[in-house]
């Protein structure tokens, strides 16, 4: 029940948020993109929110010079991916990212976004474990049953996963819902493990090396296990600043683009250089140290976006009451700003 109401409050709110701003086109008094025709007088600065002690690969487009004349302006740290496309919804950002089924949550809340390109994902070096301590009986997907599971937050990408995991593995709706999932800061998430305040935790990057590295714990599955590579989520714009600022848009899109294929052909030193580089030059008083943990980029080739990408979620988004009927993936997502797919062709 405590999943239902995070979901149902969390679409209120947008709804609410939405109806207030006239739909996203002018929240917080911001007017930029609501005059002249499609195309003219573009927004060339994008509001944003990033993440601390950590680089975006926006932040690293503009740093690698990908993004032309278009510039970031950086207005604070997002808490979690729903809370960033949520403000962009809303008009307080221009863009922001999330796991893939919370931007289906929030279209199916009311508000006009579209994603135009993946921004995280999971392969063989990348990844969400789920980890329990090495003496744990848990083993199996039925083990997990009247257990406490840690994850960062509710209604995202670790509940999904877990959903999906327990699901394939032939647990009853009824079963799942004994699977208690518990709201942990992801630097909390080893100790409340190791201490037994919860019987199991997502964990991945900096933090799920240094798990490792401590001895001790042991992992059950991960979203790799599940799925094999794949793309998490991606970057979305309100539909009005599309239409109203295409060559910005695709000036970033493709831009985000040449930074995920400059991390996937750059050698891990250099990028983890390029990325400390960004971090320290750019003076909000972070630590470097997580960027050291850096392994890949994860995203599957060029962000390019596809059904699969929404419709892998679609039984959990069902089972969470987010969606009644079969998912219409196509509405949620455009390529057509992605200049690396666009001008292949």
């Amino acid at each position: 029940m405590k999943r239902h109401l995070t979901i149902l409050s969390a679409a209120a709110a947008v709804v609410i948020a939405l109806t207030v701003s006239g739909c996203g086109g002018s929240a917080a008094g911001d007017d930029r993109s609501a005059s002249g025709a499609p195309g003219a007088n573009e927004v060339k600065e994008l509001r944003y929110q990033g993440w601390a002690n950590n680089v975006t690969l926006p932040e690293l487009a503009q740093d690698l010079g990908y993004l032309g004349d278009v510039k970031l302006n950086w207005v604070g740290n997002t808490i979690s991916g729903p809370q960033d496309i949520q403000s962009a919804a809303t008009g307080q950002t221009d863009f922001g990212g999330a796991f893939a089924g919370a931007v289906v949550k929030l279209v199916e809340a009311g508000a006009p976004v579209k994603a135009v390109i993946n921004y995280y994902g999971e392969d063989s070096k990348t990844f969400n474990g789920f980890y329990v301590k090495e003496d744990s009986p848990i083993r199996t997907a039925r083990d997990f049953i009247g257990k406490k599971i840690a994850v960062n937050t509710l209604g995202a990408h670790s509940e999904a996963v877990i959903n999906t995991y327990l699901r394939k593995n032939g647990l009853s709706a009824d079963e799942i819902k004994q699977v208690q999932l518990v709201v942990v800061p992801p630097n909390d998430t080893e100790e409340a493990i190791r201490r037994g305040q919860v019987d199991a935790g997502s964990l991945g990057s900096i933090l799920q090396d240094k798990a490792v590295a401590n001895g001790g714990l042991r992992s059950v599955f991960s979203d790799f296990d599940l799925f094999g590579t794949f793309a998490g989520g991606p970057y979305v714009f309100r539909e009005d600043f599309l239409a109203q600022n295409p060559n910005t848009v695709r000036t970033f899109t493709t831009g985000v683009a040449k930074a995920i294929e400059w991390e996937r052909s750059t050698p891990r030193k250099e990028v983890i250089a390029r990325l400390t580089k960004i971090l320290k030059e750019r003076g909000r008083n972070e630590n470097p140290a997580a960027l050291q943990y850096w392994k890949s980029v994860g995203v599957p080739a060029k962000g390019e976006i596809k059904d699969e990408d929404f419709t892998r979620w679609e039984e959990y988004l069902k089972s969470a009451g987010i969606i009644k009927a079969d998912l219409d993936a196509k509405k949620l997502y455009t390529n057509e700003f992605n200049g690396l797919l666009t001008d292949a062709k």
